[in-house]
């Protein structure tokens, strides 16, 4: 339920409609914009008469959210929300490029990227430390010697890091080493682990699930959102379908989409949409042009020899002319995303 209050409302006012929603035993969420205030309430609104609330002095009227996700709705939270990590802004005019290895395999490799990636114009610097992988016998990741290496890099470069935490038992150390904690499309619905970065104050990409709908999706964002953490980034990477000659089916409506149901930045990954280097300079083209707010892209010095995913990973010289063509439609894209917002 969300209750806008009128533009001569008072601060009174505005705690008089506070006070009464939490006394009902529900959450409520003060949003101050520049002309009106908004209050949100989450919970079991069914307890409230609204008819009683519409005649407090101040409000305007009362909304019922039709949609399971509250906080994550734009119609609960009308401005946009930009994502700060260490000054990078994604969910601005500008669009974020986060790019870095699938895994982090030596000191050597993660610093002779992240250097690369930088003077290509990339703002964050991703790298799998901890790897979940359908096969046990796959490479898992260096773990914490990982992380400590992605530390390295950013000491060299300046890059703000981002990885992926796979169980509640290392937020400890993400929250000690990251800047940006990345929660996996395997583990979008580990609602455990939701719950732990709910708390956290780190901000937090949120991957799609290969077999999640928007919605499902989105109510994983609000796990997030509702223990706390407002800080939450959305990242469409594919999703499974019947065709094989990708690895799966990069979804580009989801994108519009989810800018129509949420006030969440939605990031893009081109490299597991596809599975194919090749593909992530036009998918990345694509995914910006239909109002992505960046996207993020595995590179690697030397893709035939990757320890993980070399295939999509692109070398980085390919990876400088993505940078140049994005840049080159930096005008077309600040209208694209005007456009899209209307």
């Amino acid at each position: 339920m969300i209750v806008v209050m009128k533009l001569t409302a008072t601060l009174a006012n505005i705690k008089n409609v506070i006070d009464k929603i939490e006394s009902s035993g529900l959450f409520t969420t003060k949003i101050v914009g520049a002309d009106q205030t908004v209050i949100g309430a989450v919970g079991d609104t069914g307890c409230i008469d609204r008819d009683t609330l519409s005649m407090f002095d101040g409000v305007e009227r009362i909304l019922k959210v039709q949609e399971p996700f509250k906080k994550a709705n734009i119609a609960f939270k009308p401005t946009r929300t930009v994502v700060d990590i260490c000054g990078v802004k994604i969910g601005g005019n500008k669009p974020v490029v986060i790019a870095g290895p699938c895994s982090v395999e030596s000191r050597e490799q993660i610093v002779s990227i992240a250097k690369s990636v930088k003077d290509s114009g990339a703002a964050i610097l991703r790298g799998g430390a901890f790897k979940p992988r359908t096969s046990p016998y796959a490479f898992q990741g260096l773990e914490a010697d990982g992380l400590k290496l992605l530390i390295e890099a950013k000491k060299e470069t300046g890059l703000p890091i981002v990885s992926e935490i796979t169980t509640s038992r290392l937020m400890d150390i993400f929250e000690e080493s990251v800047d940006m904690i990345q929660i996996g499309a395997r583990n979008m619905q580990n609602f455990d682990l939701l719950k732990e970065v709910g708390k956290s104050k780190k901000p937090v990409l949120l991957k799609r699930g290969f077999s999640s709908t928007i919605e499902e999706w989105l109510m994983s964002a609000e796990y997030i959102l509702n223990g706390g953490n407002e800080n939450v980034v959305l990242c469409e990477r594919g999703i499974r379908t019947f065709e094989t000659y990708t690895r799966n089916t990069l979804d580009i409506s989801a994108i519009p989409a989810v800018k129509r149901l949420s006030h969440l930045p939605i990031i893009v990954d081109p490299s597991h949409a596809s599975g194919k280097s090749w593909m992530s300079l036009p998918l990345s083209l694509a995914a910006l042009a239909a109002g992505a707010d960046g996207v993020i892209i595995e590179v690697h010095n030397s893709p035939e020899n990757a320890l993980c995913d070399g295939a999509q990973s692109v070398t980085p010289k390919a990876f400088d002319n993505i940078m140049d063509a994005i840049n080159s439609i930096q005008g077309y894209l600040s209208n694209a995303k005007d456009m899209i917002s209307e």
